[in-house]
């Protein structure tokens, strides 16, 4: 089986948005060393500047006017290897707990929103705080605002959920994601300060997600809408068939299965409730029953 049969069949699979996500950010990393590499060698590397500018988000408006698609792909870009790895160990870590507990569509809304957030909060803060405005012009790249978004809202979903670090142990994961919040905060003084921005805006961003998701409202429907509408776009529409009506009448099953559906779907509320039984005894305490509501939620 070749390697770009194995990455078509990854994206084939409708439940592999983690996989997927992570797949993306290393094929854009990937590609992005080889090109590297052969402008060097060739003596282009103003060409190799040029396709950064075109994926990296600038703290520029103007700038960003012109390439409003950075807003999102600065969120695959990568360029260190550590930097690559961290956030893929993170998306892997807390990307599962988000995808077992909430679905696959919520774990792609807390990506691409944190990345959003992170992207607003980048230039708020170049354009408007005083100390940074010298600074207006320069990008920033990674998917740590996503990452991040991703991991407050893990925490503020099952904030006793608990991770096994090693050499310091059993770690509850509300503490990792406030140890994230800080080093963050401690960040903006130093090297990086729109790199650590955008991980504020992440953060709140999947703080607010999972508050918003426990009264009811899900702040990801845009975006699993605007990904149905592309899925339907590119979607290969069937070949047209000529049907015959019957004369004979058929049964009404509609009203009947539609209060079916609208009846199988588990209240907010109820969610809560088994969601604290998760955090107070784990998932393997559920019974059958509560586990079949906590995933049709997630699938609402």
């Amino acid at each position: 089986m070749s390697f770009t049969q194995d990455i078509r069949e990854a994206f084939a699979r409708r439940d592999n948005a983690l996989n997927q996500l992570l797949i993306l950010n290393g094929l854009v990393f990937a590609v992005l060393i080889i090109l590297r590499a052969i402008f060097f060698i060739s003596q282009s590397d103003a060409i190799y500047v040029l396709i950064m500018r075109q994926l990296a988000l600038s703290s520029d408006g103007f700038v960003l006017l012109r390439h409003p698609w950075t807003l999102l792909t600065y969120a695959f870009v990568h360029e260190g290897f550590l930097h690559v790895l961290f956030n893929m160990l993170n998306l892997y870590w807390f990307g599962q707990i988000i995808r077992e507990y909430l679905g696959d569509r919520r774990l792609v809304s807390l990506y691409v929103l944190g990345a959003l957030a992170g992207a607003v909060f980048f230039l708020l803060a170049y354009n408007f705080i005083p100390v940074l405005r010298p600074g207006v012009g320069l990008p920033v790249i990674g998917a740590s605002a996503s990452v991040t978004a991703i991991i407050v809202a893990a925490a503020t979903l099952l904030p006793d959920y608990t991770f096994m670090l090693f050499i310091i142990g059993a770690v509850k994961i509300k503490w990792i994601a406030v140890a994230v919040v800080l080093i963050s905060l401690a960040g903006i003084n130093g090297g990086n300060p729109g790199g650590e921005i955008t991980h504020l805006g992440g953060a709140l961003l999947g703080y607010f997600f999972i508050k918003q998701m426990k009264a009811g409202r899900d702040m990801g429907q845009p975006v699993i809408a605007v990904g149905s509408w592309f899925s339907r776009l590119f979607q290969r529409r069937p070949a047209m068939q000529v049907t015959h009506r019957s004369t004979v009448a058929a049964p009404r099953v509609g009203a009947a299965a539609a209060g079916k559906s609208a009846g199988s779907a588990t209240p907010p509320e109820e969610v809560d409730l088994i969601l604290d039984k998760i955090s107070r005894s784990g998932y393997e305490s559920l019974s059958k029953d509560e586990k079949q509501k906590l995933f049709r939620a997630s699938q609402q």
